[in-house]
């Protein structure tokens, strides 16, 4: 399962409450957790350095078989351990007591012994401020509390063997006979008084957790043929979302593999495009309408200039530094921060004003402010849009005049002329907006388009494709069955695929390394096939896709084509939301 102490990404399940999320190997290992909030620094951190990150680790102590599943229609994880002696159940939570917030953060592990009798073990070992920094070690009314600054973290058992502290970490031993229900819980303070749980109040969380998800889940509105697939997709996408203020993260870690290492716990204009789409489409109109209130007061703080992404507070996203981990399997540099934030990204006004467009056209019409800061951006699109960029895959050996950048541009124009003949965005520019709109679409069926490819091309006068050219007729540049919008799906199948995969692009982006093929893209070809009438084609395709999972429905952001493991990060938001455009497409 394991390999030089690192275990395999397909075999991690995300548990999270809505402020934070994390990491559940296989075996039992919880190596992926922040606290007390999604873009904190770790507290677990073995998925990234096996020796010093940090761990939580729950597991028979002789050989075992593991198998495992979310329990129906929630983000409680169960796994089932399976010795020649016996077979124990796990099940997996981050409580919540109701639905609402409490300050209280708290990971419960519960147990109960299935059959036989099995020898178990647990540790805990904290390492605070991203692996660099140890607990000091406490015993409060005979509960073990890692200390470290005004950070503390209590470890409440109860018929789980006798813990006691082994040099920086917690431990105990003990057998679980069936019938027996072990439980361990896990709370974090910050700079607040620790409260330490009593077992009945635990458990009362626990049931509380599994109520609010289920009904949660329930209330979503999608009965297609994908109906697991896409209800697992927006579990884990609730999950990414921060609930104290509305905002999404790209993925809940830091990128793992290769020396392309970034950190997704932001919230990427471009991504809330996608996710607040999806959102209204399922029925969750509570989380479309913080998001998009959200979106609106972070950009304020910038307009009429957009930053490519913004911290989970609203606040403008940290640069980009390396911290002094080894890396998932010694893939290095780790980094904290995003150096994306420094680059230009056009395509991003035009997923501001898309958003704007679908959360106005569900009936919510947009207020005069909100109107006149669209009006400001909308002036900057025309001001940018002829300036080259570096694009949705935020490339590193840039500028270009992307293709995709263009038409998104097209797409803010576009939206704006909408919103001000709705009298939502002031009428005093639209005619400025349409004529620019109009010159960008002269543009792009020009100057990016290879009558060789017979295609969109990647980049204005190139003859390569890049996989963001299969959402032109998502977003309305083209009818999906424009024979110039068929040429390009034609060519992207045809140049990026490999297999049941989709590279994003073939060329040099100025990172060094490879990569895998992203799924996202995997998706974005079955939304394109349906969109464009290859209906049977496009459900084949997606039927492999789905087989791709992991054994809980998860992806990470990119796949080995040939072996089939995951890279990147995990789970990655946009993925999900891929997957569920694709259901919908092919459902329409």
């Amino acid at each position: 399962m394991r390999q030089d102490g690192y275990a395999p990404i397909e075999d991690y399940a995300l548990i999270g409450d809505g402020r934070t999320a994390a990491l559940v190997a296989l075996d039992g290992a919880i190596d992926w957790l922040c606290l007390p909030n999604l873009d904190s620094p770790s507290v677990f951190a073995a998925l990234l350095d096996a020796t010093r990150g940090g761990t939580f680790e729950l597991q028979p102590t002789v050989p075992f078989r593991a198998t495992r599943r979310y329990l129906p229609q929630t983000n409680v994880l169960e796994t089932i351990f399976t010795t020649d002696s016996g077979s124990v159940r796990v099940v997996d939570a981050m409580t919540l007591p109701d639905d609402h917030l409490a300050p209280l953060r708290e990971l419960a592990r519960s147990m109960e012994g299935l059959s036989g009798s099995v020898p178990m073990r647990w540790r805990v070992a904290p390492r605070f401020a991203y692996g660099q920094r140890a607990p000091s070690c406490e015993m409060r009314g005979g509960v073990p509390v890692a200390v470290w600054t005004t950070e503390a973290l209590a470890l409440a058992s109860w018929d789980a063997g006798t813990p006691a502290w082994n040099g920086d970490a917690i431990e105990a031993r003990f057998d679980l006979p069936a019938g027996s229900r072990p439980l361990l819980t896990m709370s974090a303070a910050y700079a607040e008084p620790l409260v330490i749980p009593s077992r009945a109040a635990t458990l009362s969380r626990l049931e509380s957790t599994i109520r609010f998800w289920t009904g949660w889940s329930a209330a979503r509105q999608y009965s297609g043929p994908w109906a697991d697939a896409v209800i697992r997709s927006t579990l884990a996408l609730k999950l990414m979302i921060f609930a104290p203020s509305g905002a999404s993260v790209a993925a809940p870690t830091e990128e793992i593999g290769g020396e392309r290492n970034w950190d997704y716990r932001f919230c990427w204009i471009r991504d809330s495009n996608f996710m607040i789409d999806a959102l209204l489409q399922l029925g969750c109109v509570e989380e479309a309408r913080s998001l998009f209130w959200w979106f609106m007061q972070a950009t304020a703080l910038t307009e009429p200039e957009l930053h490519v992404l913004y911290r989970l507070d609203g606040g403008i996203g940290a640069s980009e530094r390396a911290i002094d981990l080894a890396g998932y399997r010694g893939s290095r540099p780790v980094r904290i921060g995003n150096g994306a934030l420094d680059q230009n990204q056009h395509d991003i006004y035009g997923a501001l004003f898309e958003t704007a467009w679908l959360y106005s056209k569900g009936e919510r019409a947009l207020d005069a402010d909100t109107g006149a800061v669209l009006g400001r951006m909308a002036d900057r699109v025309c001001d940018i849009w002829r300036q080259p960029d570096s694009g949705i895959w935020e490339v590193r050996n840039g500028p270009f005049h992307f293709t995709h950048s263009k038409v998104m541009c097209w797409v803010a124009l576009d939206r704006a002329v909408r919103l001000a003949d709705l009298d939502e965005m002031p009428k005093s520019h639209a005619a400025r907006w349409r004529r620019e709109a109009d010159a960008i679409r002269a543009y792009v069926d020009t100057e990016c388009w290879s009558e060789e490819l017979r295609s969109y091309t990647r980049v204005a006068g190139s003859r390569d494709v890049d996989a963001s050219l299969l959402m032109l007729p998502l977003v309305e540049f083209s009818d999906a069955h424009d024979v110039r919008v068929r040429g390009t799906v034609d060519a992207v199948n045809r140049l990026l695929r490999e297999g049941d995969a989709v590279y994003r692009y073939r060329a040099d982006d100025g990172v060094p390394g490879d990569e895998g093929c992203f799924l996202n893209c995997s998706f974005w070809l079955v939304s394109a096939l349906a969109r464009s009438g290859r209906r049977d084609e496009a459900a084949a395709l997606m039927e492999r896709l789905l087989a791709r999972a992991n054994d809980v429905g998860l992806y990470a952001e990119e796949i080995d084509p040939e072996s089939g493991a995951f890279l990147g990060n995990f789970p990655q938001a946009l993925v999900h939301l891929a997957l569920i455009d694709a259901a919908m497409a092919l459902q329409s």
